[in-house]
This record gives structure tokens, C-alpha cells and sequence, in this order.
């Protein structure tokens, strides 16, 4: 039987790519939490479709997320490990909203992709 960390994260993942297919973007969970079942590398969770891209995740749920990654008033954090890469932690919905949203809600984004092929 699977342990509760991992029904839980199993849930979490399937709970997103419920969330992006909502949103009217083609979305895809990995088997087994194991990404090389859709073609990708092992750590990838799942993926959705943007701009005829893969946009690949790897989703961490916890009870809690330390108190420095709260987003507070702010759109963004912007962290590094020392001489690490970049990251940018933001909220799902307005990570979307940036993004401009999907071929569904503006039908020019599939004529701009289509354009670049």
C-alpha cells in the first residue's frame, strides 16, 4: 500500500492537471510520478500545453511553506542558492494571468503558433 506522503502527492498532481485542463490547456500527469512514462525526464510530475510547448512541473505539496516564500503584497519571489540558478515562486492563477491565458480564450494565440511552424 502506498503511504500517505506519496496518495497525497499523487492527489496533488492529479489536482493540477484538473486545474490547467479548466483553464483550457492540454495537460498531462507522468505514471507513477515518474515522467519518463510521458517522454520526459524522471523528476517530471506532468506538464501542460502553452504556445505548442511543454511546460513541465514537479509538484510539492507541504502543510506548510516557510514563512520566507510567502508571497505577502508582492507578485513574485526571486530566490538563489548561492552560485545556484534563479528561481521565481508565484501564485498558480496569476502566473496564468501573465502568461495571457490559453489558445481557447484568444483564438490569435493558435494563428501566432501555427505562424512560427
Amino acid at each position: 500500500m502506498a503511504s500517505k506522503s506519496k496518495i497525497k502527492g499523487n492527489a496533488y498532481e492529479r489536482e493540477l492537471v484538473d486545474y490547467f485542463k479548466e483553464k483550457g490547456f492540454e495537460s498531462e500527469r507522468s505514471r507513477g510520478s515518474d515522467g519518463r512514462s510521458i517522454g520526459e525526464a524522471e523528476d517530471v510530475d506532468g506538464f501542460f500545453m502553452y504556445k505548442g510547448k511543454r511546460v513541465k512541473f514537479q509538484a510539492k505539496r507541504r502543510k506548510s511553506v516557510p514563512k520566507w516564500l510567502d508571497l505577502g503584497n508582492c507578485d513574485i519571489v526571486v530566490t538563489r542558492a548561492d552560485r545556484g540558478t534563479t528561481t521565481v515562486l508565484i501564485d498558480l492563477d496569476k502566473f496564468l494571468e501573465f502568461i495571457g491565458g490559453t489558445e481557447k480564450e484568444d483564438p490569435t494565440l493558435l494563428r501566432n503558433i501555427l505562424k512560427d511552424k
